[in-house]
Order: C-alpha cells, then sequence, then structure tokens
C-alpha cells in the first residue's frame, strides 16, 4: 500500500520501519525534519498535506494537541488530495476521538482508531498489540498496514472512541501495577528484605506476566533511562482517563491517586525518566 505517516516519535519511527520491512510505499514527515535521519526505504515530504494522501495515512503523534494542530487547524480534510482513510495510532482522549470521527463523516474520509500496546522496539519488530474501531469495511482495507504492524488486531465496534477508551483503560492498569510494585517493594524494604528480592520472586510466581515481568526488572535494577514510555505521556494518559471517567459518569478513585503521584515523581526531576521511575515516589516517602 502507498502509506503516509505523519509522527516520528520514537513509537512512530519503530512503527514505519515495520511498514518499509512489509513492502509498503512510505512517506513521512515530522515537524521536526531530523527525526526522520536513519530511516531507510522511506520518502521524506515536506508537509502534513503531502503525508495525508494515497491509499492511507497514519497518524501518530504525542498528544491531542498535536494531533488537533496537525489534522483540524493544519487544514489537512479540507485539502484537495486527500488519503482513502486515515489510520489514528496516537493515544488520544475519547472526546477528541469522538470529534475526529465527526469531522472525518463531513468530509468524506474514512476514520479508523488504532491504539497500540507495545514499547518503541516491539514497534520496530512489528509485533505490537492493536485496538481497532471503526467500521469493518475500512478496518478490512487497512489490514495490511495492521499485519505489518503488529501480532494481533483485537476489534472493538464500529464506533472508533471506543478503541481509544480500551487504550487508556489498559494504560491505567499498567501504571497501576508498576506503582504496586513501587509501594511493595518500598514495604519490603522497611522490614528488611531486599525489594528486587521480592520482585524475583513476584513475577515470577504470582505475576509472571510481561508488564509485572519488564518493569519489574527496571525497577529492581533502578533501570529508568532511557524511557520506554516516559513518565510524563503516564500523566497525560491517566488525565486522560480521569477525564473520559467523568464524561461516562464512572468513578475511578485509584487514578486520581496515580496522578498525584506521576505530578510528584515528575515535580521531582524523574520526568523524562522511564514509567518505572514512578517507584521513586514510594522509595522516596518511605526514607529508601
Amino acid at each position: 500500500m502507498d502509506v503516509g505517516v505523519i509522527g516520528l516519535g520514537r513509537m512512530g519511527r519503530g512503527m514505519v520501519q515495520s511498514l518499509v520491512r512489509g513492502g509498503h510505499r512510505v512517506r513521512v514527515w515530522n515537524r521536526t525534519a531530523s527525526a526522520a535521519d536513519g530511516l531507510d526505504g522511506v520518502t521524506v515530504v515536506h508537509s502534513a498535506a503531502d503525508a495525508f494522501t494515497g491509499d492511507a495515512a497514519i497518524t501518530m503523534l504525542a498528544d491531542d494537541a498535536a494531533l488537533r494542530s496537525v489534522i483540524v487547524e493544519g487544514g489537512l480534510l479540507d485539502s484537495g488530495t486527500r488519503p482513502g482513510l486515515h489510520l489514528s495510532m496516537s493515544t488520544i482522549s475519547v472526546a477528541l476521538a469522538q470529534e475526529l470521527t465527526a469531522i472525518h463523516a463531513r468530509a468524506g474520509v474514512p476514520y479508523i482508531a488504532a491504539p497500540v500496546f507495545g514499547r518503541p522496539d516491539v514497534a520496530q519488530n512489528g509485533a505490537l498489540n492493536i485496538v481497532v474501531a471503526g467500521d469493518p469495511a475500512v478496518i478490512a482495507k487497512a489490514q495490511p498496514l495492521l499485519d505489518a504492524l503488529g501480532t494481533k488486531t483485537w476489534s472493538f465496534g464500529t464506533e472508533p472512541y471506543r478503541a481509544n477508551a480500551v487504550k487508556l483503560a489498559g494504560n491505567f492498569m499498567l501504571i497501576a501495577a508498576i506503582e504496586a510494585m513501587g509501594e511493595a517493594a518500598a514495604f519490603a524494604e522497611g522490614h528488611g528484605v531486599a525489594g528486587a528480592d521480592l520482585l524475583d520472586l513476584l513475577t515470577n510466581t504470582l505475576f509472571a506476566s510481561p508488564v509485572y515481568k519488564g518493569y519489574g526488572a527496571s525497577i529492581a535494577a533502578g533501570r529508568y533511562e532511557p524511557p520506554g514510555f516516559g513518565l510524563r505521556l503516564g500523566l497525560k494518559d491517566i488525565g486522560l482517563a480521569l477525564a473520559a471517567s467523568g464524561q461516562a459518569g464512572v468513578p475511578m478513585p485509584f487514578a486520581s491517586v496515580l496522578r498525584d503521584n506521576l505530578i510528584d515523581a515528575i515535580s521531582h526531576g524523574d520526568g523524562d525518566k522511564d514509567l518505572a521511575a514512578l517507584a521513586l515516589v514510594s522509595a522516596r516517602r518511605s526514607g529508601r
């Protein structure tokens, strides 16, 4: 397929490499042009409009503001040349997803929400888990791209915003797991047990899953750089989850605790570290 990719952060770069490896013709654009340096097999274009064409366009931008700036305020849906479909793969708010669905419908551009689970190395290996929602016929057209990017596509119906709600729910659970490990490790340390030993036990028995094992190993080793999923992005996602919970009238009291602890971590200078550094909040509070 002829696909344009807008957004070349660490995730976007990895995804582009998987698309190229899958045999797709890939055009790329990023606000900072140097983000495309070192990407082989792609065509670098000079505007977002040049990428928002062809069989499909993929957006992988950092947040609501960036996506709104490029797609809505940038007037891409008003241009004469538009893509056969738009795959929005960023982690964005439910409210913006609903707005984008309506805007695309008016413009006559098929729109799919397809946020992903996986870190940059997973994206580079084409092994993401992709959450998708939208018109099944449009998803079928996009499937060759989804197959190049991930190991499995998980469908959640015809309303695109539902995929974004699933993504936010998943990130809430991931951050909650890190908070639980940080508190448990600090508790163990307070009783003379090495937190690393506790996490080694638990992540290989009761909690032997990728999230616990991966982030638990980072916490145990104090390895917080380079970030695969940064603390600031974690705070953004928890904020989006809380906004969506209010929209739906669903209380999420622990999400408020996570938000405050993420703010605590960032205020202590850890904002550019990996999400695993959230564990430092519990360690610091316990005097460890």
